[in-house]
């Protein structure tokens, strides 16, 4: 299993779950997992998963679902949560025909 943890800075050495460094960039905006996903149309338990599943991994998923959600959630947080989401960018955003539900 791949270790999923990340450095927080000047904190110390204390090590947390990559999705616990993303919650906390969000919450430095004053937002939430929850918030991120209903303000963009995403289902708020489908942004969980997705983080869940993929942060910090080096490998991009496969589904054009879990490709817009990571980023966007990466362009909000201003960090990549997968190594070159951002660059995928251009193609994600003429292809994207996610629902907005």
């Amino acid at each position: 299993m791949k270790d999923t943890t990340h450095d927080v800075g000047n904190a110390g050495r204390h090590q947390y779950p990559a999705s616990r460094a993303i919650q906390a960039r969000l919450v430095a905006q004053n937002s939430s997992f929850r918030q991120f996903a209903l303000e963009r149309g995403y289902k708020p338990r489908t942004v969980t998963q997705v983080v869940a599943r993929w942060a910090n991994k080096q490998e991009m998923p496969r589904g054009h679902l879990s490709l817009c959600i990571l980023r966007d959630l990466s362009r909000t947080i201003g960090q990549e949560i997968v190594p070159g989401i951002l660059g995928l960018t251009n193609t994600l955003e003429k292809n994207d025909d996610r629902p907005m539900s």
